[in-house]
Formats: structure tokens, sequence, C-alpha cells
């Protein structure tokens, strides 16, 4: 079937841009202090990406994940949506994940909750920054790769030109909005991540 998985609206682009922004400081302190494995973090956002459909994404974080040292079989895997080299204790996070992008950015709290009981408030909150920082990529990835396809001639069934790009066109504003008001809600409110 050639359709997309997901066609995200504005609204829920501008709110994943949002979260994505809020939590990124949580992913370059990780890169630091190596709270949560950096290979991990590159599973949840291959599941979250393999949820999502995202051509360009799943492109992108198979060259990244080959960086790390994954094997091919495994990148695979986790682009298939096949659970077979997910790490037994990795299993809730990598589920979490896949909710996260099947709920299009909107977990249930009782999902969020296992993550918390599981890893603890720390680990969870860089977790949820890498799915955060995979979901923005798929959200602005999603309408380049319809009209990629397109341009190929192989144009996604659900999907028109005029909504790729309108899409693409309103996303530079969407970055910008978006990161002022983490600045905002950073600055004034103190919000960050989860």
């Amino acid at each position: 079937m050639n359709q997309l998985k997901k066609k995200y609206k504005l609204k829920q682009m501008y709110i994943i841009i949002l979260r994505a922004y809020r939590s990124i400081l949580s992913l370059f302190k990780n890169r630091i202090k190596k709270t949560v494995d950096p290979m991990l973090i590159e599973r949840l956002m291959l599941a979250t990406t393999e949820v999502n459909g995202c051509d360009v994404c799943s492109y992108a974080h198979t060259k990244m994940a080959l960086m790390e040292g994954f094997k091919q079989e495994e990148i695979d895997a986790f682009l298939s949506g096949s659970a077979d080299y997910v790490h037994e204790h990795e299993a809730k996070a990598i589920f979490y994940a896949q909710h996260v992008a099947d709920t299009m950015g909107e977990p249930d709290s009782d999902a969020t909750r296992v993550l918390l009981e599981n890893y603890g408030v720390q680990a969870s909150k860089i977790m949820r920054a890498g799915i955060n920082m995979m979901m923005m990529g798929n959200v602005s990835g999603i309408p380049l790769s319809a009209l990629l396809r397109r341009m190929k001639g192989n144009p996604y069934q659900n999907s028109t030109l005029l909504y790729e790009l309108g899409m693409l066109a309103v996303q530079p504003l969407v970055f910008a909005f978006a990161f002022i008001h983490a600045i905002l809600d950073a600055l004034i409110f103190k919000r960050f991540g989860l």
C-alpha cells in the first residue's frame, strides 16, 4: 500500500516542535554525562521513525546508526517494527517511543508513568527528549518524503501536493515561533522536558 503512515496537522507540528525545543538541553547534557546510553537513544529514534514512516528520517538515522556501530540487520529490524533486537532492559522504553509516535506525540499518562517507574525521572526525561527530537524530525520530514516520492512519480495515495508544499512552506515560521515560545517558557515558567 502506497500510503503515508502519518499526516500531521499544523497544530500538532507546532506542539511537537515546541516539545523538542524544550527538551533539547537534556540531550546535550546526556552527551556529556551519558546517563542514558546513546545507542538506546538511537534505538528510540529508529522505533519512533518506524511508526511515523518518515523516509527521509529513516535514511538519515540508518546512516547515523551505522556510524554508531549498529549492524544493518538491527537497523532493518527496528525500521520494520520487529522486536528481534530489543534488549529486555530497554523494551519498555522502546515500546514507549512507539506509543508516543502512535499517539502523534500525545502519550497517555499510564504509559508515561510506566516509563518513569522503570527508568526514573532523569533517564525518562532524556529518553523522551530523544523521542521528541525524532518526532520533530518526522513531522518536518514526512511532507518532504512525500514530495520527493511525488517528484519520482510515485506519490502517496493519501497525500496531495498542496499538503506537501503547504507543510513545507510553513515550517520556517513554525520553527521560529516554537523556538521563541520555548525560550519564553524556559525563562518565565521554567518549563523543560516532558
